[in-house]
């Protein structure tokens, strides 16, 4: 009896994939960081800058992996059906972990079932732009222009918070602005850029460059007050009182991931975003670091898929 339990014993250690001496060798290979959007995107900025302070700080290189389309699911998809060992990580926003389950009948995945919550990086405050050849200045403007001109105007989505912020002004204001779908907000901007559209809800790291090189004209910040890196230029709630939406990126690991591995993640990626160059770098690209490790993250996203239901509902947006 006591060598047919000793043979069970070791034959179940045999077959454990992850012993405690194994997750503490984590990692020793490199690491995929599956970003939902196109390269050029305020997502994959932030992700590239993440990733190389990981590689140094884990000693393998961990690499970025554009994974763009249907406003995330094909990346949250493809993150589902991952080996849940640690070597691929989803670097996400509210769209996939807030909005979608909201804007479409049915999902691939489950955001809160499907994945592990490893950290949040912080919020990504989005700006109201507008092609320069548009005779509007401001958001009052750019509203009463709407109204004298109904459906002369069209804006470009090319994410969940595009889209919500964007169908919100138009329910608060009651103007009718047209939306075209983009795949990725970089090609959004080029057309936005040669008036093939006329206004985007645009975030900071993909739209801050061509505001400050003249060709595109910012109004507003989507914030309920005045962003710290923009001091200067008004908030939306300043014409449309009680206007506030905001981005969030943060980071995730398939289902089932050792939970050794996802405390050495969370403690490294913590670690990264408190070094002062790398919060420089973020904030330089119009990223507001503010992290939450991975219980207080994981509570917040239960909150923002219901808070994102609230908004798409209050602005009688119909789920596909």
């Amino acid at each position: 009896m006591k060598r047919r339990t000793f043979l069970a014993a070791v034959t179940a250690l045999g077959s454990t994939p992850w012993l405690p001496a194994q997750a503490a060798a984590y990692p020793i290979k490199p690491i995929r960081l599956v970003v939902p959007f196109a390269a050029g995107s305020a997502t994959d900025s932030v992700g590239r800058i993440l990733a190389q302070e990981l590689s140094r700080r884990l000693g393998q290189q961990v690499m970025v992996e554009n994974r763009p389309g249907a406003f995330g699911q094909i990346a949250a998809q493809a993150v589902t059906r991952s080996a849940a060992d640690g070597y691929t990580l989803f670097m996400t926003t509210n769209t996939t972990h807030g909005a979608n389950p909201h804007l479409f009948h049915s999902l691939s995945y489950d955001p809160i079932r499907d994945y592990v919550a490893i950290a949040r990086l912080g919020t990504l405050p989005f700006m109201l732009v507008v092609t320069p050849s548009l005779p509007v200045k401001t958001t009052a403007e750019l509203l009463d222009y709407a109204r004298k001109a109904p459906d002369a105007l069209s804006y470009a989505q090319a994410s969940s918070a595009s889209l919500v912020a964007m169908e919100t002004i138009k329910h608060m204001a009651g103007v009718s602005i047209t939306g075209v779908q983009y795949k990725a907000s970089p090609q959004a901007i080029v057309d936005l850029i040669a008036g093939r559209v006329q206004v985007m809800m645009a975030d900071f790291a993909t739209a801050m460059s061509q505001v400050r090189g003249g060709k595109l004209r910012v109004l507003a910040v989507t914030t309920g007050q005045r962003s710290r890196l923009l001091p200067q230029i008004p908030s939306i709630a300043e014409t449309l009182p009680g206007f506030d939406i905001t981005s969030w990126n943060g980071v995730f690991a398939p289902a089932k991931t050792p939970p050794a591995v996802v405390s050495r993640l969370e403690r490294e990626i913590l670690a990264s975003l408190a070094q002062p160059e790398v919060a420089a770098r973020l904030e330089g690209i119009g990223f507001e670091v503010d992290a939450q490790g991975s219980a207080t993250f994981r509570r917040y996203v239960n909150e923002q898929i219901a808070h994102w239901g609230r908004l798409i509902r209050a602005a009688g947006i119909e789920p596909q």
